[in-house]
């Protein structure tokens, strides 16, 4: 009896004010919990756009552009501005480039600083309408930026025109277009004109071009055949 009573009142004074004993570990979830893993597959909508818009160029186009001939596209919303300048990427670099525009969208400009950062483009001019920078603020910063970095200047006027002009070794081009550089989901036709008169009278009137927004007054027009 004396021994069941010291057990039942004797304790480790040393072990009063210790901490709780651990609480025993959580169970391992089972195979319907909902905290298991998981993974979804997703696909970059734009890129799957602009692949499918380049396949399609290929389909209908000559590899090789050539000089002196005409290329007329109508398209249903399957092909995006932007792919026709990439197209004539492929086939040579080039030394300038001019771009105008009533409007543009950011992955459209990220495309581009691509295109300069590769030296797939030398320089590059843009135009764009006069609601650019109110309505498209963000793209209008980015565009800047991007083109001052490669040495090219951004205008904004009274524009509505859709072109692309290009100067090559292999050829210069005019690509004239009813599309906007972002993604058109309509009908739009495109003339894509491998003809050097042409590309230097489209330059020639950009060129003259006074920007409503001052901020590239220290831009000196690129001099075709001089390094």
């Amino acid at each position: 009896m004396a021994d069941e009573l010291h057990n039942l009142f004797s304790f480790d004074v040393g072990n009063l004010f210790a901490n709780d004993p651990p609480e025993d570990p959580p169970p391992e979830p089972s195979p319907t919990s909902r905290s298991r893993a998981r993974a979804r597959k997703t696909r970059d909508t734009q890129f799957f756009r602009r692949f499918k818009s380049e396949t399609e160029l290929e389909n209908i186009l000559d590899w090789d552009f050539e000089p002196g001939c005409a290329y007329h596209i109508i398209s249903g919303g399957d092909i995006d501005s932007l792919s026709y300048l990439k197209f004539a990427l492929r086939q040579q670099p080039l030394k300038y480039c001019i771009m105008s525009t009533w409007c543009m969208a950011l992955q459209d400009i990220e495309e581009i600083e691509r295109y300069l950062r590769l030296k797939q483009i030398g320089r590059m001019d843009c135009y764009v309408g006069e609601i650019f920078k109110g309505s498209y603020t963000n793209e209008w910063d980015q565009l800047c930026r991007v083109i001052r970095q490669y040495g090219g200047r951004v205008a904004m006027f009274r524009n509505h025109s859709k072109v692309y002009v290009g100067f090559g070794p292999k050829f210069d081009f005019v690509i004239e277009s009813s599309a906007n550089v972002n993604t058109n989901p309509r009908a739009e036709n495109t003339v894509i004109t491998v003809d050097s008169g042409l590309a230097q009278f489209y330059k020639d009137y950009f060129d003259d071009i006074v920007s409503f927004e001052r901020n590239f007054d220290d831009w000196q027009m690129t001099e075709l055949g001089v390094e």
